[in-house]
């Protein structure tokens, strides 16, 4: 099979002008390009008067590929054997069910892939399935009473069924063409498959969802709702079970010898359990930051010039960074066009913002985050869930700040920029789903968290100029962008305890939603191969 990057096309262009470009260059009839199929699609936006897209193709050709695409540099076309994904021989023997801990995109794949390796497993998910967790949240953005169970954090699809439902990645593993295809045939838009950025979007993913929790009990699966991880049964270093609270109210056991904890980077009660148990963590880097809002015709002119409000073009994202020489970097990080800021907490007394986009990206605003780097050096405490306590004192301090009731504290970045408290709003109305109170985010920040996000701000105008809008309107806190801990685990995916197998962004080894469904196949190859 043939790949041919490159191809370069007005906006609006359809697969037969792409396929007719290919059969040009290549100096061939199109009848002779077959299972011809858009690999790749981008924005190229560099020129504002010329905005053009840009095509990757793959297909064949009877006789020879490599002679027909001779005369192309190796960058611009290439022959290839189309990667189909082949999970291992099954070398388990054990009689007992395996057990997975949260049902985000981890623990959704790793169940797929044991369902499909004719194993059952039972599914513990403490929160609820996503049409009942979508009504919880929604209540809790309106009458401010927080579920701690089910929430923006936790229930079925994970964090990332309240966000842009991004799809993007930086990992090059094969296995993400696998993710992107059961995604696809689950109900996600098909041009996720070819999109350079793709997406779902949470009204979309949520049904994506559903359809994957149907097909696992369909197949032979379990899930559990409602059902929180309490106690791993160990002995002589290996597991032998696990209890769990059913609804809040009664504890019950499982007895199984292989726990894939698929739980999330907000399951700190979880993450102190286990180390209490014994098993080994570390801390990690992680982030943390605000998120700013920008009216998105302000992001589709600065990005598309005179084509701003062209539909096909749709709303307009960006992705920024600022390495500066010396201290600390900061970068955009989720960009959600056209969508809100959430309100994302988990616990009570302790306030977090998120993004959310719905798939059309229609809304008002562009919003995204500016985060900056934590290192695990920055804490003293050598306690692998410090990075934890540093969250939770920011929540607080964002809790309080905003009135002690899930409003969020808020300040124009003008005021931000000249070190002053913003006592009313401007021309940007914050989309917060529990709303703001202006206020002042260094009450909030440490100075060398808000002193690089002053530099990254002037940063990224230099870069997208108008981004250093003084009404644009920065929310606090950004605080869950990743796990601040990592669950150690050997060359065999397992922890220090036998049959623990860390999995996806809770335990340190993923960071988005399909890194996250990559690591969950991992895994789940990992208990395959397993002899136990």
């Amino acid at each position: 099979m043939i790949r041919l990057n490159e191809l370069k096309l007005p906006i609006g262009a359809s697969e037969e002008d792409v396929k007719s470009l290919a059969a040009k260059e290549l100096n061939i009839p199109v009848s002779e390009l077959k299972d011809f199929r858009i690999a790749r699609m981008s924005i190229d936006s560099r020129n504002k008067e010329r905005i053009r897209l840009t095509f990757s193709a793959e297909f064949t050709v009877d006789g020879d590929e490599s002679s027909l695409i001779s005369d192309f540099p190796p960058n611009r076309a290439s022959v290839f054997e189309p990667y189909e994904y082949t999970p291992p021989a099954v070398n388990r023997t054990s009689p007992l069910r395996p057990v997975i801990v949260g049902f985000g995109p981890a623990g959704m794949f790793a169940a797929l892939l044991l369902l499909k390796a004719g194993l059952k497993p039972i599914v513990l998910e403490r929160g609820e399935r996503v049409e009942d967790r979508t009504e919880t949240v929604k209540r809790f953005w309106k009458n401010r009473a927080l579920n701690t169970d089910s929430n923006v954090q936790f229930g079925e699809g994970g964090a990332g069924t309240f966000s842009d439902g991004k799809l993007t990645t930086g990992i090059k593993d094969p296995r993400v063409r696998y993710v992107l295809s059961t995604l696809a045939e689950h109900g996600a838009p098909k041009e996720i498959l070819y999109s350079a950025k793709p997406h779902i979007g949470t009204d979309l993913l949520a049904n994506v969802v559903r359809d994957i929790r149907e097909t696992v009990i369909k197949n032979g699966g379990e899930i559990r709702f409602g059902c929180r991880l309490t106690d791993l049964i160990i002995s002589n270093g290996a597991v032998f079970g696990v209890r769990y609270l059913e609804n809040g109210k009664a504890e019950r056991e499982i007895e199984t010898d292989c726990v894939l904890l698929c739980i999330g980077h907000s399951a700190r009660d979880t993450f102190e359990m286990l180390l209490g148990k014994g098993v080994k963590m570390q801390k990690k880097p992680f982030s943390v930051g605000v998120r700013i809002e920008h009216p998105q015709e302000l992001i589709n002119k600065m990005q598309y010039g005179r084509e701003w409000n062209n539909p096909l073009l749709g709303a307009a994202d960006y992705k920024l960074s600022n390495h500066p020489k010396h201290g600390r970097g900061g970068y955009t990080f989720c960009m959600c066009p056209g969508g809100v800021v959430v309100t994302a907490s988990s616990e009570e007394g302790m306030l977090v913002v998120n993004g959310m986009s719905e798939y059309a990206r229609d809304g008002e605003n562009a919003n995204s985050a500016i985060l900056i780097g934590v290192e695990p050096d920055y804490f003293e405490s050598e306690h692998p869930l410090s990075g934890i306590e540093f969250q939770r004192e920011l929540e607080r301090k964002a809790f309080l700040l905003g009135g002690g009731d899930y409003t969020a504290p808020a300040q124009l970045v003008g005021d931000f920029i000249k070190d002053r408290p913003s006592a009313k709003l401007g021309a940007v109305k914050p989309s917060c789903t529990t709303g703001v109170t202006m206020s002042d985010i260094r009450k909030v920040l440490p100075d060398n968290i808000t002193a690089p996000l002053k530099d990254a701000l002037f940063s990224f105008d230099r870069q997208f100029k108008g981004f250093l809008l003084p009404d644009a309107v920065l929310t606090a806190v950004e605080s869950r962008s990743s796990s601040p801990v990592r669950i150690l685990r050997d060359d065999l995916y397992q922890s220090n305890i036998r049959g623990l197998y860390p999995c996806g962004e809770g335990a340190g080894y993923a960071g988005g939603i399909v890194s996250a469904a990559v690591d969950g196949l991992r895994c789940a190859e990992a208990v395959l191969k397993d002899e136990t």
